[in-house]
């Protein structure tokens, strides 16, 4: 099969959450346990560090991972959803895996995917396993999908798990309490290795210490060891200066990274590194001073708080629950503007509405809709936006909003672009 072909197979014989959402979450691990075993258990040949969490846990995941190859390392890096391509969820020291290492994949173990019936997300943690193994990485940063105790990726055995905040997501799958929310993701803890959680909250700081003591895992709770001060962005618009003090001092950091809600990701990833220093004697502060200032060209993330264009100023960020919108909505409010315009369009999975209520009512709403079945439909989104005293146009078609926007908007104007990965990944220049 060509590459096109293996996409078109894989899209249509496996249940792919990104397009039809609850009828491909899978609540058990047996598929990927199988689909490890059947590999030779690869997960195993590999170092991996494990992150989970509601928000943050890409960026963590991806500053880690830039940090590692900075200290010499062969990193391999798993994320999901992709923006662009299906290759963005593989990749090893910034590079996606090859079209022809999919291909590869799929020829050698069609018969047993096709006997097994994987969810989408199943396999591609197992193609992923498979391909860090074939090239022999050092290290895997490994993103969770979706939660932590059942999520596929939850089979490895790490040198340290990371929690960066709980929020209120998914809650059809994972609960719909703080604490529920908390245990699942706790569910990522293994017996004897150490878990960082980056955010304290009040309810899910006893779930925490309960799980962390019950498998006698060493526990950290990063915002409590360390203190970061509000950013300062440098005139070209492509670092943010952190001052950070922790139990050894204060120190500067620079993330080219420009959300200012990554100073919330920030201790979480001081923390870890702190820890890994154990053991990766290469990680100094030089090593992640630079690693940290080079997340994007090092590991090639995209749409977090990303700027397409100047004058007017446009930015995307793939923040989609109220959490991540609140954060957005933060830092729209440090940049001076003459009017607002939000291109917006959301999943028709989730609760909307405590999404809406944190929006900035005085601005003018373009309501899209991304090319999947999981979208909420433009007109409805607008529909539900009126009744929050939000209003605006319905144009399904982010791209023909944007040019829309960009057609009447002043150049002292501020567009954001969001709501929604999936709306976000259809930007075209992006």
């Amino acid at each position: 099969m060509t590459y096109q072909e293996t996409l078109d197979y894989l899209f249509n014989a496996l249940p792919m959450y990104q397009r039809i959402g609850h009828s491909a979450y899978k609540a058990n691990l047996d598929n990927t346990l199988k689909l490890c075993e059947h590999l030779g258990n690869p997960q195993t040949s590999f170092k991996s560090v494990h992150v989970a969490g509601t928000n943050g846990k890409g960026s963590t995941s991806h500053a880690l991972a830039s940090v590692l190859q900075e200290a010499g390392y062969k990193v391999g890096l798993y994320t999901s959803p992709h923006l662009k391509s299906f290759t963005e969820r593989i990749k090893i020291n910034g590079k996606e895996i090859e079209e022809q290492g999919i291909v590869d994949f799929v020829s050698r173990n069609k018969g047993f995917l096709e006997q097994l019936q994987p969810s989408f997300f199943e396999m591609t943690v197992g193609m992923a396993f498979d391909y860090f193994a074939r090239q022999k990485v050092d290290y895997a940063v490994i993103e969770v999908g979706l939660g932590g105790r059942l999520d596929s990726t939850n089979v490895i055995v790490p040198q340290l798990s990371i929690i960066t905040n709980i929020g209120m997501d998914h809650v059809q799958y994972l609960g719909h309490t703080l604490p529920l929310i908390a245990a699942e993701k706790a569910g990522i803890i293994k017996a004897g290795v150490p878990v960082v959680v980056s955010e304290t909250h009040r309810e899910t700081q006893p779930v925490f210490e309960k799980i962390a003591a019950e498998r006698q895992a060493a526990l950290y709770f990063a915002d409590q060891n360390y203190q970061v001060q509000e950013g300062m962005v440098d005139s070209r618009d492509s670092l943010v200066t952190y001052e950070v003090r922790g139990k050894e001092g204060a120190d500067t950091y620079q993330l080219d990274l420009l959300g200012h809600y990554q100073r919330k990701n920030l201790v979480g990833i001081l923390q870890a590194l702190a820890i890994l220093k154990d053991e990766i004697p290469e990680i100094n502060q030089d090593i992640i001073k630079r690693g940290l200032s080079r997340i994007i060209t090092n590991t090639g993330l995209k749409g977090r708080w990303q700027k397409l264009g100047e004058h007017p100023l446009v930015y995307c960020d793939t923040g989609h629950n109220a959490e991540g919108i609140a954060m957005i909505v933060q830092q729209i409010k440090t940049i001076p503007y003459q009017h607002l315009y939000m291109i917006l369009g959301m999943s028709n999975d989730k609760d909307i509405f405590p999404v809406l209520s944190l929006l900035p009512k005085e601005a003018t709403y373009f309501f899209c809709e991304a090319k999947l079945p999981r979208a909420m439909s433009a007109a409805t989104l607008a529909e539900k936006a009126r009744e929050t005293g939000l209003k605006g146009r319905v144009e399904p078609d982010v791209n023909k909003a944007l040019k829309q926007v960009l057609e009447i908007a002043d150049k002292e104007d501020l567009v954001f672009v969001g709501g929604s990965t999936f709306v976000v990944a259809e930007l075209e220049n992006l």
